[in-house]
């Protein structure tokens, strides 16, 4: 491995706090590390109001001591970065070790929410996990985290943040030599289910993994008795169900495509991770697939509660030996519980949809839900556009609604889901408005975020600052804004990948 001149300790106050329990009591799944030196660092975008939560002084974030914590370059006071180790599947196929390959837990805080979040840097350089990388990482997929992230967390998604995106100076290569850059994110931990799958081939580590997990994200287990019928290690995995089939639910909803839904990118709190080969749908396509390497469309949009559970399966085959000590009780207890997967996500999509339709509850006929979106499909209708449409169309303003789908093919449609409403006593206004609420104008449209990173790249920030301020207002409409409600063309749509950024 080339060597790097090691990052160097921080002593300011107004940046501490730093706690390292993963470290402390799972050093078996992580190894001290070090960032390396960036040559040149240059904040480039900072997530004021997320710092001000952590309790750091904004002004310190921005002075050079700030900027090279944020870099990697720092140590800060109290902080113990380690690589975390992990395994995982990844399109299936199972790797016994994959951990951070250019990423370090910086360490863990407390928020003025009394939250436990950890403080994560992605490109921060080459560690034993690298696998052959160079461990950095380039401006343009750093920002496209952080403007994805933020867009989701003011949807309302459970999600990793981004605090911040600082230029390294150093030029890394791609296809061609490109800015490097690091990438400060927050979240409520980063355990997955390939933690799990790592810890359960290592002696003695799988249950101090649990107790820690379920300490940390569902406390409310560790109550429970360690074993029986009740236990707190099935109570645990019931809560990784819930948590991820209304994950998964919100996804759809939104008509999000995560990309890579490797069990390494599962996590156990519920949180989405990792915004590589991710995208919102424009024209509505169940097997819309964005990731370049994804010849199979495992991942496509309609496959992703499918896969989901497939996941969950791989997360419930580690806890087994927790569970039960008889092997077949612990598959029968766990399989019991995998099996309500489809009913809790049916359950959260549903109530999801009738919102968006502007339903009352649940009281929606999921053939009527199946019909829209079977005329979506066939016409190509903007996902985002159409729902916004519709509560046009309930004000009586048709145009919107029949440029995405003819009048003579959504008319009768339109005329049962009104009748809906009507019998639930629901007035069209009052519909409209509620829809209003939950459907958003604005999201990261591929073309618009596509335009920003390469301008950024050459060093012109206007259009990803404009963007980032208007996918984090997703429900503010403005006049100014219209530009941004547009799909992409169909060209664009029919080449555009997004990749790992690695």
């Amino acid at each position: 491995m080339t060597a790097f001149p090691e990052s160097t300790p921080s002593t300011n106050p107004a940046i501490a706090g730093f706690e390292s329990t993963f470290a402390d009591e799972l050093g078996a799944l992580a190894v001290p590390w070090q960032g390396v030196h960036a040559p040149d660092p240059q904040l480039l975008v900072l997530n004021e109001q997320l710092a001000a939560s952590l309790r750091w002084d904004v002004a310190v974030l921005r002075s050079e001591v700030g900027v090279g914590v944020l870099s990697g370059s720092t140590t800060p006071a109290g902080a113990t970065p380690v690589a975390m180790a992990y395994a995982g599947h990844q399109f299936g196929g199972y790797t016994p070790l994959l951990g951070d390959g250019r990423a370090l837990l910086l360490g863990e805080v407390v928020g003025s929410d009394g939250r436990r979040v950890d403080l994560h840097l992605k490109g921060s350089g080459p560690t034993p996990f690298s696998r052959g990388g160079d461990g950095f990482a380039v401006l343009g997929p750093m920002l496209r985290e952080y403007l994805v992230s933020e867009a989701m967390h003011a949807l309302g998604i459970p999600t990793t943040r981004a605090l911040s995106v600082v230029a390294t100076g150093r030029r890394v290569r791609r296809d061609g030599a490109e800015p490097g850059a690091v990438l400060a994110r927050v979240a409520a931990s980063h355990l997955r289910v390939g933690t799990f799958e790592l810890a359960a081939r290592q002696e003695g580590v799988l249950q101090r993994l649990a107790d820690y997990a379920i300490a940390r994200h569902y406390p409310e287990a560790a109550e429970l008795p360690a074993t029986g019928a009740g236990s707190r290690y099935l109570a645990f995995f019931e809560a990784v169900v819930e948590a991820q089939a209304a994950l998964v639910a919100q996804w759809t909803l939104i008509g999000f495509v995560h990309g890579v839904m490797n069990t390494d990118n599962t996590t156990i709190s519920g949180q989405t991770i990792d915004y590589g080969p991710c995208a919102f749908l424009d024209a509505f396509d169940p097997t819309a697939v964005f990731s370049s390497i994804d010849h199979s469309g495992r991942y496509a949009f309609g496959h992703q509660p499918a896969v989901l559970k497939w996941n969950l399966a791989r997360f419930a085959e580690t806890l087994l030996p927790l569970i039960d000590s008889t092997p077949e009780n612990a598959i029968a207890a766990v399989s019991a519980v995998l099996d309500t997967f489809e009913e809790r996500y049916e359950g959260h999509y549903a109530a999801g949809m009738a919102a968006k339709l502007g339903a009352s509850g649940m009281l929606l006929d999921r053939a009527l839900v199946d019909d829209l979106l079977r005329l979506m499909a066939e016409h190509g209708a903007d996902w985002t556009g159409s729902f916004r449409a519709l509560a046009d169309e309930l004000r009586g303003h048709s145009a919107p609604l029949h440029a995405l789908v003819p009048r003579e093919r959504i008319g009768p449609w339109v005329q049962r889901w009104r009748g809906t409403l009507t019998t639930q006593g629901r007035g069209a206004a009052a519909a409209a408005e509620a829809m209003d609420r939950v459907n958003p104008l604005y999201i990261p449209r591929n073309h618009q975020v596509d335009a920003a990173l390469r301008a950024a790249t050459d060093g012109e920030f206007a259009a990803f600052e404009k963007l980032l301020e208007v996918v984090t207002h997703p429900f503010d409409r403005r006049d100014e804004w219209t530009d941004y409600t547009t799909p992409a063309p169909p060209s664009f749509n029919a080449t555009f990948r997004t990749f790992c950024g690695t």
